[in-house]
C-alpha cells in the first residue's frame, strides 16, 4: 500500500487527502519507508524532521476531521533546499561555516509554503552556498544521481532532484543562479522551474533588485509544479521586484500540441555541447516535430548572444561579493574553492565593467524578447554533456576544448537566467547513454501560466513516445546498492553535524 501512495502525483494525493480518502500520516509513513530503504544509496537529504513532520502530519488530519479550510499543500511532505532558512531546523547552506545553523524563523518561501499546508520533513543536499552544478560538500558529502549513485546529480538543487526521481518525496524546492534548479531536473528526470525574477519571493538576492537568484518549485510532472507555484507566487513587502499575481493551482488551458510553434537552438551560438548531446537532441527534435506545428531552428544571428558569457561572469561574481564579503575578508581559507573563485573575480570589477555588462544585457533581453512573436515557445538542451561522476568536481572540457572556469559547462542555462524569461527543464526520455535528458522551454516574460500550458501539452504528448517519457530510475537497483555506495557519497564530509534533527 505504502508503494502505491509513493506513485501518486502531489496534486492527485492532495485531492485525495481533501477527500478524506489519504490520511497525511499514511502519506509521511510512506515517505519515511522510502526515505529507510533508498536514502544510503543516494545522499539526497541533509537535516531530517521526522519527528515534527510526524506531528504536524496528525495535526493535519485533524484539522480534515474538524472540516477546517485546508491550504493548497495540506499534509503534502515537503523537502527544502538547505540553502532556504527553515524554523528550528538545522540550516547549513553546505557550508562548514553553519554547521551549528538554526533559524529562529522561516524565510518568506519557506513560511509560505507551510501556511499552505505543506509539511517540511527534511532538508535537501545542496553545493557549498550553492555554488556548482555537482551537489557535494564538505558537511554532508555528495549527492548520486538516482539512475547512477557514482554519476553526479546536477546541482545546485540536486538532493532536491534526487529525492522527487526516487519516490522519497512528492514535492521540494530549489533555486537557480545559474541553472540550479534546471540542471539537476534534466540530469535526475523531473521537471524544474525558474519563474520571472520576483513572483516568488526569494531570501537569495541580497543585491534586491537584481534578478538573478530565483527561489522555485521542483516536482515530478508539470501539474506538481503548478501547484507549488501557486501556493507561494505573489508580492512580498520584502523583494523590490515581487509584484502581484495568482496563479490557479489546477488550471490549463489543455493547449493542442499540434497548435504549437516551437523555436529550438542547440547552443545558442555561444555555448559549449557534446556532439552526442547534439545527436540526441536532434533526435528528440525529430519526433518532436511530428507533434507541433512548428519546430524550427533560431539562427544565431536572430540570437546574437556573443557577449553572454562575459555578462554572465560580472552578474554572478557581484552576488557573491555581495554574499561573502564578511567571511571573505576574515579569512578566505573559509570559504570553498568555488565560492573564492566567485568573490575574488567580483572584488576585481570596476564600475565601467558592471555598466557595460547591465547595458549589454539589456540589449540581449530586449532581442530576445521579439522572438516571442514568432513562437510559443523556445527550446534548447538543459545540460550540454551526459551526468559525469560526482568525484569529478565540475566539467572541465566539451569534445576536448578546456573550458575557461568552473561554471561555462552550465552556459545553456546561465544565459537564460541572463535573459530573465520563465524556463523549466521537462523530462525528454534518455540521452545516448541511457541517463535522463532535459528539455530546456523558455517561454514569455512574466507568462508563467502559458509556459506551463505548453510544458503539459508537450509531456502528455511526450508520455504516448517511449523515446521521450520521463524515465524512472530502479529503486531495486539502488536498494542492493546501498552498502557499496553510502561510504563514498559521505567520503568527504570534514565532522558531522552536531545535529541533522530540530533542535
Amino acid at each position: 500500500m505504502s508503494e502505491t501512495l509513493l506513485e501518486l502525483s502531489a496534486v492527485e494525493a492532495r485531492r485525495l487527502i481533501g477527500a478524506g480518502e489519504l490520511s497525511p500520516v499514511d502519506l509521511l509513513d510512506a515517505c519515511l519507508a522510502r526515505i529507510e530503504a533508498i536514502e544510503p544509496s543516494v545522499n539526497a537529504l541533509a537535516a531530517t524532521a521526522f519527528e515534527r513532520a510526524r506531528d504536524e502530519a496528525r495535526r493535519a488530519q485533524e484539522a480534515i476531521a474538524r472540516r477546517e479550510p485546508l491550504g493548497l499543500l495540506h499534509g503534502l511532505p515537503i523537502g527544502v533546499k538547505d540553502l532556504e532558512e527553515t524554523a528550528g531546523l538545522l540550516t547549513t547552506y553546505g557550508s562548514p561555516l553553519y554547521r551549528e545553523h538554526v533559524p529562529v524563523a522561516d524565510n518568506a518561501f519557506v513560511a509560505r509554503l507551510r501556511a499552505a499546508g505543506a509539511i517540511v520533513a527534511a532538508k535537501t543536499n545542496t553545493p557549498e552556498m550553492g555554488a556548482g552544478a555537482n551537489t557535494r560538500n564538505a558537511v554532508w558529502g555528495a549527492t548520486g544521481n538516482p539512475f547512477d549513485p557514482r554519476l553526479n546529480a546536477g546541482g545546485s538543487s540536486g538532493g532536491s532532484a534526487v529525492a522527487l526521481a526516487t519516490g522519497m518525496l512528492p514535492l521540494a524546492t530549489g533555486s537557480d543562479l545559474g541553472g540550479s534548479l534546471r540542471i539537476p531536473a534534466a540530469l535526475c528526470g523531473v521537471v524544474g522551474f525558474r519563474a520571472s525574477p520576483g513572483l516568488v519571493p526569494s531570501a537569495h538576492r541580497l543585491l534586491g533588485w537584481a534578478p538573478n537568484w530565483v527561489s522555485g518549485p521542483m516536482g515530478r510532472c508539470v501539474a506538481d509544479v503548478r501547484l507549488q507555484l501557486a501556493a507561494v507566487a505573489g508580492q512580498d513587502a520584502a523583494d523590490p521586484l515581487g509584484y502581484p499575481a495568482q496563479l490557479d493551482p489546477h488550471a490549463s488551458a489543455r493547449l493542442d500540441p499540434a497548435a504549437l510553434r516551437i523555436g529550438y537552438t542547440e547552443d545558442f551560438g555561444v555555448c559549449a555541447v557534446d556532439a552526442s548531446i547534439r545527436a540526441t537532441f536532434r533526435a528528440k527534435l525529430a519526433r518532436i516535430a511530428t507533434q507541433v506545428r512548428v519546430c524550427e531552428p533560431i539562427e544565431p544571428t536572430a540570437l546574437d548572444m556573443a557577449d553572454a558569457h562575459r555578462v554572465f561572469d560580472v552578474v554572478r561574481a557581484q552576488e557573491f561579493v555581495a554574499s561573502l564579503r564578511e567571511t571573505y575578508e576574515r579569512d578566505p581559507a573559509l570559504l570553498g574553492p568555488n565560492t573564492r573563485a566567485n568573490y575574488e573575480m567580483g572584488s576585481a570589477l570596476t564600475l565601467a565593467d558592471v555598466t557595460r555588462a547591465d547595458t549589454q544585457r539589456t540589449a540581449l533581453y530586449r532581442r530576445f524578447q521579439t522572438l516571442f512573436g514568432r513562437y510559443d515557445a523556445i527550446v534548447s538542451p538543459v545540460s550540454p554533456v551526459t551526468p559525469f561522476a560526482w568525484t569529478t568536481p565540475h566539467c572541465a572540457q566539451i569534445d576536448g576544448v578546456a573550458l575557461e572556469n568552473y561554471y561555462r559547462w552550465v552556459a545553456l542555462t546561465y544565459v537564460v537566467t541572463l535573459l530573465t524569461n520563465p524556463s523549466m527543464s521537462l523530462p525528454c526520455g534518455v540521452d545516448h547513454m541511457g541517463m535522463p535528458f532535459g528539455l530546456q522551454i523558455i517561454g514569455p516574460m512574466r507568462a508563467e501560466a502559458r509556459l506551463l500550458d505548453v510544458a503539459q501539452a508537450l509531456e502528455a504528448a511526450f508520455a504516448r513516445d517511449e523515446a521521450l517519457a520521463r524515465p524512472v530510475p530502479d529503486l531495486r537497483k539502488l536498494r542492493a546498492m546501498r552498502g557499496d555506495v553510502q561510504a563514498d557519497l559521505r567520503a568527504i564530509v570534514t565532522h558531522p553535524p552536531g545535529s541533522a534533527f530540530v533542535k
